[in-house]
């Protein structure tokens, strides 16, 4: 049975982003595991507050338990990481500034799991998130330092040219596959309804372009995009995700 890794920055992550690819792997019968650098101790707590800011990591800690038994995930384990405050005007931060420290951490946790793919966050971090792009430069590192023995890097958000979110997409990341991900649709909707503290944020921003106020379940999207990192794919590549996958990829290069 392969055994994937989805190494993610913040709860919520893992669904909003990549919850489709995550829950058709666990359903073609992957061991997927969920590995979070933060509780999200410094996001929202939702509208109204949900709970305060004391409490907020340890609700978003259980909203993501709660998340990754919708999508199948076989277990999800935290690096202890906080989660900093926003800035002023809403700058965002990274984690940690100790960055080989950080690397250690991950290929421990590789070293672990002994993953044949690692799943992380693109190369701009979505939408240029610090602690998302903090992330995927560790978790590349971490991979790559494994020789040999590394597992196949994705990473999720991959750019594709119907894509319905584009802001949300990591532009230097062309897409190596893209998911039709309503077989499990339901199951992603379900994740996301487990994040309570995060639901007004899931809808913000979608509800102001649409003029209207949307639900949870409406913003969900249907079609994901991965990209290979390493080893880089130099066009058409199969490996042990493709495989998995295969059933519901409808476009591949």
């Amino acid at each position: 049975m392969p055994t994937i890794l989805t190494i993610i920055a913040h709860p919520d992550d893992e669904t909003m982003l990549s919850g489709g690819a995550l829950a058709l792997l666990a359903r073609a019968g992957a061991e997927v595991y969920y590995l979070c650098a933060t509780r999200g101790e410094g996001g929202e707590a939702g509208e109204p507050a949900r709970c305060t800011r004391e409490t907020l990591g340890a609700v978003r800690e259980a909203e993501m338990r709660c998340a990754v038994q919708a999508l199948g995930g076989a277990g999800v384990e935290f690096l202890n990481y906080v989660d900093p405050l926003a800035g002023e005007n809403d700058v965002l931060h990274p984690y940690t500034n100790d960055f080989d420290g950080l690397v250690a951490k991950i290929r421990e946790q590789l070293q672990v799991w002994k993953p044949e793919v690692v799943i992380s966050h693109g190369s701009s971090g979505e939408y240029g998130h610090p602690a998302h792009v903090l992330t995927h430069i560790a978790a590349r590192k971490a991979v790559e330092e494994m020789g040999e023995k590394a597992p196949v890097l994705y990473t999720f958000s991959a750019a594709f040219p119907e894509h319905p979110r584009p802001r949300l997409t990591n532009q230097d990341d062309p897409a190596d596959i893209v998911l039709d991900i309503s077989p499990v649709l339901q199951q992603k909707v379900d994740a996301a309804l487990c994040h309570e503290t995060q639901h007004a944020l899931f809808v913000r921003r979608s509800s102001v372009r649409a003029g209207r106020q949307l639900s949870v379940p409406e913003v969900v999207m249907t079609v994901e995009g991965l990209h290979r990192v390493y080893p880089a794919s130099n066009g058409h590549a199969e490996d042990v995700l493709t495989e998995l996958l295969k059933p519901w990829i409808t476009l591949q290069s």
